[in-house]
């Protein structure tokens, strides 16, 4: 009997220590904490369009794989035979995709991918309110279901005036500056735009998708309550405001919009209204600095941008917490700030972090980064009502471009132009009531 109440008391005492167990720690009893048993490794694969595995390595495989050292990161982008659809149709798909709001619906919610992150946002209790609320609001408008289909990753687009110092130092004209409107501009334009010998000067040029889609009266191209053009008589007027540019003698618009976006870079262009990009290549020989996007008569005094991308969640994914947990780890301060040194533009509200960009850029440092907060950046445009059908948005842009290359070309006056491209709208519509 004494022995029998030893060793009940020197079990107890044991166990107020460490547990009065015989297991060898396989965390399946009761007195091991969930912390101690090791997590079941896996793989969990990422995609992004559009970015190259050297920008992914850099910016985010460092952090998660000392966050997540029981995750193998297996990284994928897009070319031939890997575009998301092919990915759909081999059954390989990614826990994570990068989405952006042109292609959510053909990329991801029409490949039956779409996760709504609102209740993993609840269960971690992920604070949304440090990312710009127009991000939020964005994605959650463009899903239309009231789903939130991801989180915005870093870089949005805010649009700049570029200009060329060599050539207004070279013609004895001023650079121009932060706060100028449209109507200042096209008056530097005509000034510039100019032949000198055997060299053509052009004074304005524009990325012109871009500028179009992120205009700032943030107007759709497909009404968002009608089956047709929005609004035609604000088009005409944003046509018009950038039509007259390359009216101006020596002006010419190029014939397709790759290559008016990339004029600049040529060296004979003083000005080009463009999005603040680190993709962007400017080549060295360019003595280039930026002010605020110009204003225009009649629209609020913002900056156009181009929203960011989106971290997403495959719905096929069997690591979905996981997932979750990955993608904000991708969005922490942390690496938002390193992101803005490098000039690219967060996605979270906090100042300091926006106040760094570019600091620690050897380019990026020498420039008037101030251009890119000098205005608030316009709101987003308004998406289609829920129940109505809808174009994606590339489809849209690509017929908006080309409705105003004809105009600028002088191929078809406003009035045409528009109404050939509200015929195709509707005709885009009537396609997607039969899918």
């Amino acid at each position: 009997m004494n022995r029998k109440v030893w060793l009940i008391g020197t079990c107890m005492a044991i166990s107020v220590l460490q547990g009065c167990s015989t297991d060898k720690g396989d965390g399946n009893t009761p007195g091991e904490t969930a912390a101690e048993k090791p997590k079941e490794p896996f793989t969990m694969t990422i995609y992004a369009a559009g970015v190259k595995a050297e920008e992914f390595d850099d910016r985010f495989r460092g952090a998660l794989q000392k966050k997540f050292p029981h995750i193998t990161f297996e990284y994928k982008t897009n070319g031939k035979g890997q575009e998301i659809a092919d990915l759909v149709t081999a059954g390989t798909i990614p826990d994570i995709i990068r989405t952006d709001v042109p292609n959510l619906r053909n990329n991801y919610i029409d490949l039956d991918l779409a996760e709504d992150l609102n209740p993993y946002v609840k269960k971690h209790q992920y604070d949304l309110n440090r990312f710009n609320k127009v991000f939020i609001d964005e994605i959650v408008d463009a899903g239309r279901t009231g789903a939130l289909y991801g989180l915005p990753v870093p870089p949005y687009f805010p649009h700049v005036l570029y200009y060329n110092k060599d050539l207004f130092n070279r013609f004895g004209v001023p650079y121009p500056k932060d706060g100028m409107s449209f109507d200042e501009i096209y008056e530097l334009a005509k000034k510039m735009s100019r032949a000198d010998g055997n060299n053509i000067y052009r004074g304005f040029s524009a990325a012109s998708n871009s500028i179009l889609r992120d205009n700032l009266f943030s107007q759709p191209i497909l009404d968002p309550l009608t089956d047709q053009l929005a609004n035609p008589d604000r088009w005409k007027a944003i046509f018009s405001n950038y039509k007259r540019f390359y009216d101006i003698p020596n002006n010419p618009i190029e014939s397709t919009t790759a290559n008016e976006t990339n004029a600049f870079a040529k060296g004979n262009v003083a000005m080009q209204v463009n999005l603040h990009s680190v993709y962007l290549i400017i080549p060295q020989e360019i003595d280039w600095d930026i002010v605020s996007h110009p204003t225009m008569e009649g629209a609020p005094k913002l900056t156009a941008q181009r929203g960011p991308a989106y971290w997403s969640i495959a719905k096929t994914s069997k690591h979905k917490d996981e997932a979750f947990e990955v993608i904000t780890a991708m969005l922490t301060d942390e690496i938002q700030m390193e992101d803005s040194k490098k000039g690219i533009p967060a996605t979270v509200v906090n100042k300091e972090i926006k106040d760094a960009l570019g600091k620690g850029h050897p380019l990026y440092s020498t420039k008037n980064m101030r251009a890119i907060s000098y205005y608030d950046p316009i709101p987003y445009t308004p998406k289609r009502k829920a129940n109505l059908p809808d174009v994606p948005g590339s489809k849209q842009q690509a017929l908006l471009f080309q409705a105003f290359l004809d105009f600028a070309q002088n191929k078809a006056d406003a009035n045409t132009a528009l109404r050939k491209l509200d015929e195709q709208l509707k005709a885009e519509v009537e396609k997607e009531k039969v899918k």
